[in-house]
């Protein structure tokens, strides 16, 4: 087995972070990923099968009750017929999408980005700040954000290949950059 170190350099906003990740690092990102994608899709797969997910209770009753900062929001949203319609058909499948796209490594950067959307969700509507304002809805945020930013779609997953698919003579990622933003 073989292993180095890799050496990280960003630059944001005029400060610059540096680092050296192990390359048995690549492991944990699959884990994560891996991990998310298995647990996304049992929970969708789960309200699909059930046949009765109902996203209206929690958001008029929850988010008020747990004191959320954007309650009014949530009771609005549920309370408005159409978009709870949506909720119901977008969580549960939703869910199992993200999961998919995460276990194949596939689209893994469009199914981050939105696992994440969820877990922000989730972690507004779920507000409890009496242990201080990280909890399991933040920290998956956070891992959905990770598996993202690393590209763990090009670790054994279907997004290696779909990158360099060629399109006319050029891989898929150098003829269309934009992609780059939803494989990884």
């Amino acid at each position: 087995m073989s292993s180095q170190e890799v050496q990280l350099r960003s630059t944001v906003a005029g400060f610059t972070a540096e680092g050296r990740l192990h390359t048995l690092s690549v492991w944990f990102i699959l884990a994560l990923r891996l991990m998310m994608g298995l647990a996304f899709f049992q929970s969708g797969l789960d309200k699909v099968l059930s046949g009765s997910f109902s996203a209206s209770g929690y958001l008029q009753n929850a988010p008020p009750a747990n004191g959320s900062p954007v309650a009014d929001l949530f009771v609005t949203m549920g309370n408005t017929a159409w978009f709870v319609d949506f909720v119901n058909i977008a969580v549960p499948w939703g869910e199992v999408l993200i999961g998919l796209g995460l276990l194949f490594g596939a689209l893994t950067r469009l199914a981050a980005f939105w696992g994440a959307f969820m877990m922000l969700m989730f972690y507004l509507g779920n507000w409890d700040i009496a242990h201080g304002y990280i909890n399991g809805d933040f920290a998956y945020m956070l891992v959905f954000l990770s598996v993202g930013a690393f590209g763990a779609g090009r670790i054994l997953g279907l997004d290696a290949f779909i990158e360099q698919y060629e399109v006319g003579g050029q891989p898929l990622v150098e003829r269309y950059p934009w992609t780059r933003y939803l494989l990884g």
